[in-house]
């Protein structure tokens, strides 16, 4: 795998990364890549901390599928997750409402407009989108304000395992 952006704009190092950044355990900060290499070899693949650092910091870029296999096991990820552009959008669309849903206040609002009407869940939207607008944040225009809440996946949006 080389270590070029590919088509969504992200190399190895990044994927990589933003696992690191994204995959937390709960009630702490992120897993060092130590934490990682030793949970890794403990599942019986030999591989280092020094050789993840290497991978992250873009200075390896071409690991054995068995690396990217069972990297992607430690995160709760797809394999294809490393060189599938689609598995890696709708992964990392899973891991963004993973880390939101992490904020209490985000999935009290969350459960608190399960049941409301379609009327009352666009006009939400539109409270939450002129918030971020003032806010300066991004439009976060990831789902339609028309998008039938019961056609999503009912899956547990529990944070991946590790």
């Amino acid at each position: 795998m080389s270590g070029t952006a590919n088509s969504a704009g992200l190399s190895l190092a990044d994927k990589i990364n933003h696992l690191f950044r994204t995959v937390v355990p709960a009630g702490r900060g992120s897993y060092s890549t130590e934490e990682a290499a030793q949970a890794i070899s403990a599942r019986g693949v030999s591989i280092s901390g020094s050789y993840i650092w290497l991978l992250r910091k873009g200075q390896r870029d071409n690991p054995t599928l068995r690396h990217l296999a069972a990297l992607a096991e430690f995160f709760g990820v797809p394999p294809a997750y490393f060189f599938d552009d689609e598995v890696t959008e709708k992964v990392n669309t899973q891991l963004k409402l993973a880390t939101a849903l992490r904020d209490t206040r985000v999935r009290s609002l969350a459960l608190r407009a399960d049941g409301l009407s379609p009327a009352s869940l666009d006009a939400l939207l539109t409270m939450v989108n002129e918030a971020r607008r003032i806010q300066n944040l991004p439009a976060g225009n990831d789902v339609p304000a028309h998008a039938d809440r019961r056609a999503t996946s009912t899956a547990d949006p529990a944070e991946p395992k590790a």
